[in-house]
């Protein structure tokens, strides 16, 4: 079995130990030196070791690894130069994927599966926003209700919105701003296509895992030139997924090889104006998942654009040229010739900016998690393609495809949509049935009121006669009480 991959040629041959493999990596380099043919080539040594690779086609060069190469004079002459023997064109097991579904099979997630935390990172909301999401969320699970897609989310903003004295008593203030403006920003995120991203059928991720009938390991390539233009849902999606494998996948301490090795290319977008518990839960993911067999390797013009606390967990290193006009460029350059394991032979901070297109400083872990001393290095040619493959070339590969049709057509099973609409229509009708009770009740009364002043009333008032005797009566009354009297007294004083 391969227990390296051939990186290319320097002083000295260079490899990649598949064992350290997932001690994760960086590609870096100015545009158009070199980085992509560099993660061509290290995906195709990981395919031919049986490791499947995940990794997003930001210009749709890579799509060329489902072709063969096609013979060049540069390429053979680049073979020759490193001492290439068996170099040979050939293409590799792709499999496409895109979150618009135009370009390769549609790849989906549930809101619920991406949570309330990165939801709020791609909506680019406040602390406070922030935690109104999470009070969504939290009542959804309380009372069972399925958040799949962004109606589902909607839905339940709304139903907050109506329920917000008490859901406020019970979890915190929820404001009727934060709300809306969690809602416009919903809105946003599905006029730029996230909607297609939110749904079922969900991604599997033992489909990005497979391996060919003769041990290869499959290629994922996400099709990218279109969902960068949303840098936020780009850089969601990544995290989402690099999350998904540290969250799902069993613990395998240091296994011979990956089981799944993770490119992120345009690394920069993870990370821009990212808040610092955000970066902190990258680092934390970067450092554990690789016990999970799982390598992970930035891909990035600059350096600089990978934090500290994530770049000092990347061992294997390719460094291309970098550029030193601003004083920006300048400590970049400064920063990797510091990072590499110094060579005497060489001086890496002057070499950085002379290397020509193809050429890369590397530096790959050695026995025992040890860094190689760097070196200068010409990069090994690719066996598939340079190049993108032509539309009828990934259609015909997607046809193909070992997933068949599991994700193209979109379901939409009972949810949260469903359930409060029909709770609202509930409520409604109770409400009109309380109304027209109350309604009756009042008229009920009103016709009492009406029937009781309409009766013919009996009066009170005394004729001249009956009011005369009854005069006479209370005086007889009281004669006969004073004669009473006195004849009572009369006698006591006898």
């Amino acid at each position: 079995m391969t227990e390296q991959i051939f990186i290319g040629r320097g002083a000295a041959d260079q490899h990649l130990s598949l064992k350290l493999a997932n001690r994760h990596g960086l590609i870096a380099g100015a545009t158009g030196t070199g980085k992509t043919v560099s993660l061509q080539i290290l995906a195709e040594g990981f395919s031919e070791a049986g490791v499947p690779v995940f990794m997003a086609d930001i210009k749709g060069d890579l799509s060329g690894m489902s072709q063969p190469g096609v013979e060049t004079d540069f390429l053979e002459e680049r073979a020759r130069t490193i001492g290439l023997e068996d170099y040979h064109y050939t293409r590799y097991p792709v499999v496409f994927w895109d979150v618009f579904g135009e370009q390769g099979h549609p790849v989906r997630t549930t809101i619920s599966e991406m949570g309330p935390i990165l939801l709020s990172r791609q909506l680019g909301l406040n602390d406070t926003q922030e935690g109104v999401l999470t009070i969504a969320f939290r009542l959804a699970d309380e009372d069972g209700l399925l958040l799949l897609d962004l109606k589902d989310l909607r839905e339940m903003l709304v139903f907050m919105s109506e329920n917000a004295k008490e859901i406020s008593a019970r979890y915190g203030n929820v404001t009727a701003a934060s709300i809306g403006a969690i809602q416009r920003r919903l809105l946003t995120l599905e006029t730029q296509g996230g909607d297609k991203f939110f749904g079922e059928p969900a991604l599997k991720l033992q489909d990005l895992m497979r391996l060919t009938y003769d041990g290869r390991g499959q290629v994922n390539i996400l099709a990218a030139d279109m969902l960068v233009r949303a840098p936020q849902l780009y850089a969601t999606f990544m995290l989402w997924l690099m999350s998904e494998l540290f969250e799902e996948l069993p613990e395998v301490g240091d296994p011979d090889k990956p089981k799944l090795v993770f490119f992120f290319d345009e690394a920069h977008l993870l990370f821009d104006d990212a808040p610092k518990h955000l970066v902190d839960r990258i680092a934390q993911v970067v450092k554990l998942i690789r016990s999970k067999g799982v390598g992970i390797y930035f891909v990035t013009q600059n350096p600089l654009d990978v934090p500290d606390e994530v770049l000092g967990q990347l061992g294997n290193r390719v460094q291309h040229a970098l550029r030193a006009f601003t004083p920006r460029d300048q400590k970049a350059v400064r920063v990797a010739a510091e990072t590499f394991r110094e060579n005497p032979e060489l001086n890496t901070r002057k070499v950085i900016t002379e290397l020509g297109v193809g050429e890369a400083l590397t530096s790959t872990l050695g026995k025992k998690g040890v860094p190689g001393i760097v070196q200068r290095t010409l990069i090994r040619p690719p066996k598939s393609r340079l190049g993108p493959a032509t539309p009828e070339e990934r259609k015909a590969v997607i046809q193909a495809s070992p997933v068949g049709t599991s994700y193209d057509m979109a379901v939409d099973r009972e949810s949260a949509f469903e359930v409060l609409k029909v709770r609202r229509k509930q409520i409604e009708a109770e409400r009109d049935a309380a109304e027209k009770a109350a309604q009756a009740e009042k008229e009920r009364k009103a016709r009492e009121k009406a029937e009781a002043r309409m009766r013919p009333r009996t009066s009170r008032r005394q004729g001249a006669t009956e009011a005369f005797i009854k005069s006479m009566v209370r005086q007889v009354g009281r004669t006969l009480g004073r004669e009473l009297i006195r004849g009572i007294l009369g006698s006591l004083k006898k």
